[in-house]
């Protein structure tokens, strides 16, 4: 055989397909190497050494850092490396807290997975783990120094993919910690809530604030009304937890399990999405005919974004979009509709965590009462669905809701990279046919590429459209858009890959992020209104709640409220 190509696992020859390290290379061969700081989306770090191999001289190579080799000759699973990994486990877990019980991320802890798959039945140091010290000044997340393992993860995802800072290493040696700046509390610091930190932490050191007592102790007020909006990205993200495979669309199910939870009303973020097309869309033809094209339209529909525009773009508040998101749309029309003498508790069911943030928002509040009470997240979900003891997978599907139970496809797509954008071109195109439904498709708004590019003729002229994913790329837009570069709309998602990566749901990376993006377009196709303006609630709307409050209800001011507790 020809060697020139190949390298030798475990006995085994693997060809080299381009790979950029040894670890991706011993994947492709089917073996599983452990890992705490591996992230292919960030860069190699190599501080965990689970990863290590023996190469043919008997020297220890570190899997994620080395770059393959044609003709090398490795083992993954020699006795000496048995050991070893065994031993850096301990070392951990020394420095662990092992209230694993009662732990956030019990079952889901890489550092109790890979202490089961190697069999610690015991931990022969003593536990030096420090006394917890947990930081819950954040609506979005929690902080919890005993259950850090420093690797790293959370820190790189900060500053690389999301470029906010807001946390890195602090001291050396020993005292090596992870901490905010003059380890002040997390709601202080640069950070805007993305949770992005919390999706890559393999233990429970930074957890998604956790809601649903709040949610249960609603459900049990016979005084009290329950709704419940649902977010688009959820239902192709909590599948694989409960029974069915990720990217599945499960919003039937989701609604027959929160009927049977209690709740009263169980509606359709994607109708309050409907709202935003049109309303976003009708900001950017103003803008376009009052000729105020010097700088582009930005989306407004991510919290995390606007956040970190307040805090690092501040001049760029006037060009983002008046309009509210559709969680605060939808809330602000299904409160105003509330006519009963009970109290009326509105829940969101959310992909994100970055949405407790908005909830919590003074200009989201009337009369000191927020619009959405109470946010919890798919996990939070997955949590109450299991704790109910409901058999997920086993559910008959039911239908949301009326009087707002009718949606669009154009609505269902904004939870992937370049919804937004391709609901508005629906509204924006003149040609309502098929055809022309199925081109936009292909214009380059979909894909999970973290900046994508496209124009879009529009009338006499030509429509420049940017779409971002991951507030770095929004950065370095930014940057190009200060230095001259023309855009007539941006959209701008927080999470790489959109709201269907958001850190409320259970975490994946790569294809599996494309997967659930996919299932967004599936239900799309499944939706007899592919438009916002085609569905005849928003008609009903606009003549009935909505009439002279359409502003008061649907738009808002940023920079005038609360921006702290991020």
């Amino acid at each position: 055989m020809d060697q020139k190509n190949f390298i030798t696992i475990d006995g085994i020859p693997v060809e080299l397909e381009g790979e950029k390290n040894l670890l991706e290379v011993i994947r492709k061969a089917g073996i599983q190497l452990p890992t705490f700081c591996y992230h292919s989306e960030l860069s190699i770090y190599g501080a965990c050494r689970m990863c290590m191999v023996e190469n043919e001289r008997g020297g220890l190579d570190a899997a994620c850092s080395t770059p393959p080799r044609a003709g090398m000759v490795i083992k993954t699973n020699t006795e000496r490396l048995r050991k070893y990994r065994k031993m850096i486990l301990e070392l951990l877990l020394a420095n662990h807290c092992r209230d694993c019980t009662t732990c956030d991320n019990n079952g889901k802890c890489k550092l109790q997975e890979l202490a089961d798959r190697f069999h610690i039945e015991g931990v022969r140091f003593p536990n030096t783990a420090a006394e917890p010290k947990l930081d819950n000044s954040s609506v979005c997340i929690t902080r919890d120094a005993s259950k850090c393992i420093l690797c790293g993860d959370c820190v790189r995802v900060c500053n690389e993919v999301q470029n906010v800072g807001a946390i890195d290493f602090a001291h050396r040696g020993s005292k090596m910690t992870i901490s905010t700046a003059f380890d002040g509390p997390i709601a202080d610091s640069p950070c805007v809530g993305c949770g992005q930190c919390a999706a890559v932490c393999p233990t429970g050191a930074i957890i998604v604030k956790n809601n649903t007592a709040s949610v249960w102790k609603a459900l049990d007020d016979q005084d009290t009304k329950v709704s419940v909006q649902i977010a688009p990205a959820v239902r192709v993200a909590l599948g694989k937890a409960l029974g069915l495979d990720d990217g599945e669309n499960a919003m039937g199910r989701i609604v027959a399990a929160l009927r049977r939870m209690g709740f009263d009303e169980i509606f359709d973020t994607s109708t309050g999405a409907d709202l935003t097309v049109l309303e976003e869309s009708a900001e950017l033809l103003r803008k376009l005919e009052e000729g105020k094209t010097d700088m582009p339209l930005f989306t407004s529909c991510c919290p995390a974004w606007i956040q970190f525009c307040e805090k690092n773009y501040p001049e760029l508040l006037p060009y983002i979009s008046t309009c509210r998101s559709p969680m605060q749309m939808f809330a602000s029309v299904i409160k105003a509709q509330h006519n009963t003498a009970r109290k009326h508790v509105h829940v969101a069911v959310m992909p994100c965590t970055a949405k407790k943030f908005e909830a919590d928002r003074d200009e989201f509040r009337v009369n000191g009462e927020p619009m959405v009470d109470y946010v919890i997240t798919t996990q939070e979900l997955i949590k109450m669905i299991k704790e109910t003891g409901l058999l997920f997978s086993e559910l008959e599907p039911e239908a949301v809701d009326m009087p707002f139970g009718t949606m669009s496809g154009a609505g269902v797509i904004f939870g992937v990279t370049g919804g937004v954008t391709e609901a508005v071109l629906r509204r924006l195109s003149s040609n309502k046919t098929g055809t022309a439904l199925m081109s936009i498709a292909y214009q380059g708004v979909r894909g999970m590429q973290g900046v994508k590019e496209t124009t879009i003729p529009y009338g006499d002229r030509e429509l420049k459209i940017a779409i971002v994913s991951g507030l770095r790329n929004a950065s370095e837009l930014i940057e190009r858009i200060k230095a001259g570069e023309h855009y007539d709309f941006v959209e701008v998602m927080a999470c790489p890959g959109g709201c269907v990566s958001g850190a409320g749901q259970p975490f994946v990376s790569g294809a599996a992020k494309a997967q659930r993006g996919k299932g967004l377009y599936a239900a799309d196709k499944m939706c007899n209104i592919k438009r916002s303006e085609e569905n005849p609630l928003m008609m009903s709307l606009y003549g009935d709640v909505l009439k002279g409050r359409v502003h008061e209800l649907l738009h808002v001011e940023y920079g005038k409220g609360d921006k702290t507790h991020a």
